[in-house]
């Protein structure tokens, strides 16, 4: 019995088992053979990396067209991104306001960001100015002009002659007259203010935004039109008692 591990076949070596051997008439040739592990199929070229897709840039206090095209290596510069975005920026490209979402195109190459003109640096975003508030008068006139506002943001007609007329007749223009001896204060509720409105008709018809006290000259002017409106149509259709 031979011993034991003297017969065992060698192992092959990698190199071994990628050749192969052929006769040729006596020649004999090495031809490789490459194994499925060996094997590395050749690049047939770099793919195509895809275009990057459009981003969104907020704009910010300071910020120009020209800068962020600039920072960003926007294609074409700001003309490309103010073409790009007009739509939001309308026809004047300096006027871009903080918070302002733009679309960034494709970005710009090497060659065309060294081109870029510093000058562009003149489309400077103005920042957001609130509006200022408006101020009244704090007399009849201003109670008025007040309360016509406040009525054209809710919907409630009404002009500056009908208020006036209308105030003139029921309280002589005195945001405190109350009346003490009609019917109305007999049964508990006087009529009060400018437009002599008793409590149960100031409650249904108070505008918020406006006080809660009756006696407050735009509260009551406010209330009174939104009153009237409902039921003549409008304050300018009071000619008397209502």
């Amino acid at each position: 019995m031979p011993a034991k591990g003297k017969h065992r076949r060698p192992k092959s070596s990698s190199l071994s088992r990628g050749l192969a051997v052929a006769g040729t008439g006596g020649a004999v040739l090495v031809l490789p053979v490459l194994g499925a592990t060996a094997a590395t199929a050749a690049p047939a070229g770099t793919a195509a990396k895809p275009a990057a897709a459009p981003t969104t840039y907020v704009v910010a206090a300071g910020d120009s067209l020209a800068k962020i095209a600039r920072e960003h290596s926007v294609s074409g510069g700001w003309k490309k991104l103010y073409e790009d975005n007009r739509s939001a920026l309308g026809d004047d490209p300096k006027l871009i306001r903080p918070g302002l979402k733009l679309t960034l195109g494709s970005p710009a190459a090497p060659a065309e960001r060294a081109d870029r003109s510093e000058r562009d640096d003149t489309l400077t975003a103005k920042p957001a100015v609130a509006p200022a508030a408006k101020s009244y008068t704090d007399d009849l006139d201003g109670w008025i002009k007040e309360s016509l506002d406040i009525m054209a943001q809710r919907g409630i007609p009404g002009t500056y002659e009908g208020i006036h007329r209308n105030v003139i007749r029921e309280s002589s223009g005195n945001p405190l007259a109350i009346n003490n001896w009609d019917s109305n204060a007999v049964a508990g509720t006087p009529s009060k203010g400018l437009l002599q409105v008793i409590a149960p008709t100031f409650d249904a018809y108070h505008v918020p935004g406006t006080s809660s006290d009756s006696f407050d000259p735009v509260a009551n002017i406010t209330a009174a039109c939104n009153y009237a409106a409902d039921r003549y149509g409008s304050i300018d259709n009071v000619n008397g008692a209502y």
